[in-house]
């Protein structure tokens, strides 16, 4: 089969063998759609220690079950699933808790540590715990950004202890803060405020009614703590979710945030953060730091179903998995807005 592989400098389309069922809780999943997102650059640029060289890339994909282990009971084969970037047993300590992205055998593994969904066919560890059944009213692409950048957002508002009628300020309006804006209003924010470099992506915060208000934090003629303020009576946000993970965005996060506010962290950065303090006393700031997780996909699914979550806006570009390098570099540059490119099937 053909596949993605990033060789520990740089990524090629090369020749794999088809997986196989290796154990009881393993299933073979026939990739319908995958994405390519933002921590696959971070491999890219060395900023992932755990990955491993030789690894198929990707995480966040759909596709029809094509075998399963003996031990497999939740899926079958012919099933279309959306498969979660998080591997977790469900039976060790954190799992048990319901810290399922802390798994003792599990974690980031799909494009990672093992191979993952830049492919025809992938195998998924643990699968009745990673397969989300899509239902027969939900399209593959509906789907596709379930198993790690919605559940990221969603996560994000959850943690946040987000109250109705609160303010959100979501820093970065890229993927994972759109679908963080979603999530927000979910939990009942009347004020969602984005805070983002990009033109266009603040644009289109703005216009989708995903945010109410846009800010540019590098314009040199604007404080985006006082702008923020100056929409919550001199408060700040009630909430902060940081998705953008670039240089000054932890500080903004935790400026823009009135005392007592949560921020909650969802970033990847490429580099330690600081936490100043000093600077900070008095603030009362309660942080707290996810990232994807795979608790809620149920739950997640059912509102994709019911039409109150749709991510569709996010797709950009699409190419067949033959063309994955030109995927890359058109995702990495950005190239005419692009949010998220999505990889349909290998053409012969």
């Amino acid at each position: 089969m053909k596949a993605v592989v990033w060789d520990g400098e740089d990524i090629q389309l090369a020749d794999r063998d088809r997986p196989r069922v290796e154990a009881a809780t393993d299933a073979v999943v026939r990739v319908t759609r995958s994405s390519i997102c933002t921590s696959d650059l971070h491999i890219l640029h060395h900023a992932v220690p755990r990955a491993v060289p030789g690894t198929v890339l990707g995480h966040e994909f759909v596709g029809l079950v094509e075998s399963v282990g003996a031990s497999v009971a939740r899926v079958k084969p012919g099933d279309r699933v959306a498969v979660n970037v998080e591997t977790f047993c469900g039976e060790c300590f954190f799992c048990k808790r319901g810290y399922v992205n802390n798994c003792e055998r599990g974690g980031w593994e799909l494009g990672c540590r093992i191979d993952g969904c830049q492919a025809e066919y992938v195998r998924v560890p643990f699968a009745d715990n990673g397969c989300t059944p899509i239902p027969d009213n939900v399209t593959d692409e509906d789907a596709l950004f379930l198993g790690d950048i919605l559940a990221t957002g969603y996560f994000g508002a959850e943690i946040a202890e987000i109250e109705p009628g609160d303010t959100v300020a979501v820093i970065g309006a890229g993927p994972v803060g759109l679908c963080a804006m979603m999530c927000a209003r979910l939990y009942g924010a009347a004020q969602v405020i984005a805070l983002e470099v990009d033109a266009e992506r603040r644009a289109l915060a703005v216009e989708r009614g995903l945010a109410d208000a846009a800010i540019d934090p590098a314009d040199a003629t604007t404080d985006p703590e006082q702008a923020v303020r100056s929409l919550t009576e001199g408060r700040g946000a009630d909430a902060v979710i940081e998705c953008a993970g670039a240089s000054g965005t932890f500080e903004l996060a935790w400026r823009v945030a009135r005392p007592n506010a949560v921020v909650s962290v969802m970033a990847l950065y490429e580099e330690d953060q600081v936490l100043p303090l000093p600077r900070m006393y008095g603030k009362n700031l309660v942080f707290k730091t996810g990232g994807v997780d795979a608790h809620c996909l149920d739950r997640v699914m059912n509102l994709i179903a019911a039409g109150r979550l749709d991510t569709g806006i996010l797709i950009s570009k699409r190419f067949p998995l033959n063309e994955a390098l030109e995927a890359y570099r058109a995702f990495e540059a950005h190239e005419d807005g692009c949010l998220k490119v999505v990889l349909t099937p290998y053409k012969e």
